[in-house]
């Protein structure tokens, strides 16, 4: 039998998330390294909520922004593994043994998925293409491919910072290539965002936001730059 320390809390920020919340959590359903669930509501106007306790999630409030939320749950978690989610995002078959063998060997690590999106297009497949290429020449994985770590290691590198964008780069950053490797499992991220956007002007905006908190622009001033 598992100890709360070898066990699992997933995070999940959620702000009107209702169209994609009930999928994620039913992916991680059952899953026996999972101790507890901990959805942080942001201010949802939706079924977030709702949708999140019918699945027998944990549900807190927190100030709106990602940082704030990711945070506000690390805080609140038992267990002695933090994975934290986006509520449009999904781990594949297989992630389970994955993440078992990750915790079994990586103690001193923080773990990402690879990234699919749930479009057909050709353009997903470029883009998935890019974020490989990312992650192993600059080893800077997004949110949306899910961060797994001890808590140990977490709090070591002082958690998320309540910023309202850029909360993943952050935090990757902190935690540096030498601490971060490929959990071997897959993450499905929702393409919606993608596809009303356009797959070369959203990623195109992405970088532009990177840029500028590269150059040392706060992300509170980029945000309002970007709305």
């Amino acid at each position: 039998m598992r100890t709360l320390q070898e066990q699992i809390s997933v995070v999940i920020p959620v702000l009107d998330a209702a169209e994609e919340l009930g999928r994620t959590l039913t992916a991680l359903a059952g899953a026996a390294s999972i101790a507890e669930i901990i959805v942080v509501d942001g201010g949802s106007r939706d079924a977030s909520v709702a949708i999140a306790r019918k699945a027998g999630a944990r549900v807190i409030d927190a100030p709106r922004g990602r940082g704030s939320q990711f945070a506000a749950g690390a805080r609140a978690a038992a267990s002695g593994w933090l994975l934290f989610l986006h509520a449009d995002c999904r781990p594949l078959a297989g992630w389970e043994a994955a993440i078992d063998r990750f915790i079994a060997g990586s103690a001193d690590k923080a773990g990402y998925f690879d990234l699919a999106l749930d479009d057909k297009a050709p353009a997903a497949r470029r883009l998935e293409r890019l974020v490989a290429w990312r992650c192993r020449l600059f080893a800077l994985p997004y949110g949306d491919q899910g961060l797994l770590m001890s808590r140990r290691l977490y709090d070591a590198v002082g958690g998320f910072a309540a910023i309202p964008l850029m909360e993943d780069v952050d935090l990757v950053r902190r935690l540096g290539r030498a601490r971060l490797a490929p959990i071997g499992a897959t993450m499905l991220a929702s393409a919606r965002r993608y596809r009303r956007d356009g797959y070369w002007r959203r990623p195109l905006r992405n970088l532009c936001c990177l840029a500028l908190y590269f150059a040392g622009v706060s992300p509170t001033r980029i945000a309002k730059i970007y709305g």
